[in-house]
């Protein structure tokens, strides 16, 4: 029989294909270990709406009251959108006007919070103080305790 190849032939190349995947996995652990994302702080304040957003909250409110049985999403923001975009510059003022107003209440509550993070870390600090101070676990107190 021509062509046929022999158990042995196999196997070398089934070990020859599993030295090649075990060199793959060594050039992989190399590679340095990536950090996860530092986790967001809730107290930071959140950005402000653009005049976009400030004018979608008032037409959200105009287009259910006009259209109470529409429950998507997208049409909604469709139709926002097109209006926006056929609104004058005179039309986008009073909008423009808001978003500038909470902007800058942003930028002041902003310097703030920056204000009090730089001065913060220190508070932080002796609250880890305290918790390190007790390495015993719970139940170890409580076995102390009796």
């Amino acid at each position: 029989m021509k062509g046929a190849k022999s158990k042995a032939e196999t196997a070398k190349k089934a070990e020859s294909k599993l030295s090649v995947k075990s060199k793959g996995t060594d050039k992989a652990s190399k590679k340095p270990v990536k950090k996860g994302k530092a986790g967001k702080d809730p107290n930071k304040p959140k950005r402000p709406p653009s005049a976009f957003f400030v004018f979608m909250a008032e037409f959200r409110e105009q287009f259910k009251e006009k259209n109470p049985h529409n429950k998507s999403v997208a049409a909604v923001g469709k139709a926002a959108g097109d209006k926006w975009k056929s609104m004058s510059e005179a039309d986008k003022a009073p909008y423009v006007a808001k978003a500038t107003k909470k902007k800058t209440e942003y930028n002041k509550t902003i310097a703030a919070y920056n204000k009090k993070q730089s001065e913060g870390p220190n508070d932080a600090g002796e609250e880890e103080e305290e918790e390190e101070e007790s390495d015993k676990s719970k139940s170890e107190e409580e076995e102390d305790d009796e």
